[in-house]
């Protein structure tokens, strides 16, 4: 494990991730994303910035539960939960995470793949 800064939509997370979860956060552009991840644990956000207050905490954001849903988003895949990272001091948004399932692994839905 490493410790990483990640952007959000309004601000950043510094948290430890695995290798895994860096190479997903990493969409090519020289940052790391918090949207790619899905949901990080508490204990492994160790600090956050906040663009409105414009301030960096020493600790990490509040997670706000959006909603457990079970929204079919394709064939054989499902969100089931939606959620936000907070500001500790103002409740502005900091980042969001989805949490993905697939109904049945082995199926095709849900796998990116290359255009061709």
């Amino acid at each position: 494990m490493a410790e990483f800064k990640l952007q959000g939509s309004g601000g950043y997370v510094i948290a430890d991730l695995t290798e895994e979860q860096a190479k997903k956060a990493d969409l090519g552009v020289g940052k790391l994303f918090l949207a790619p991840i899905g949901k990080l644990e508490s204990e492994k956000m160790s600090k956050h910035y906040c663009n409105n207050c414009e301030a960096e905490f020493a600790n990490p954001p509040k997670i706000h539960l959006e909603e457990n849903t079970n929204e079919q988003v394709a064939d054989n895949l499902v969100l089931v939960e939606r959620g936000q990272y907070t500001c500790e001091k103002c409740n502005s948004i900091i980042g969001e995470y989805r949490v993905f399932k697939k109904n049945d692994e082995s199926g095709e839905a849900g796998n990116a793949r290359p255009s061709e």
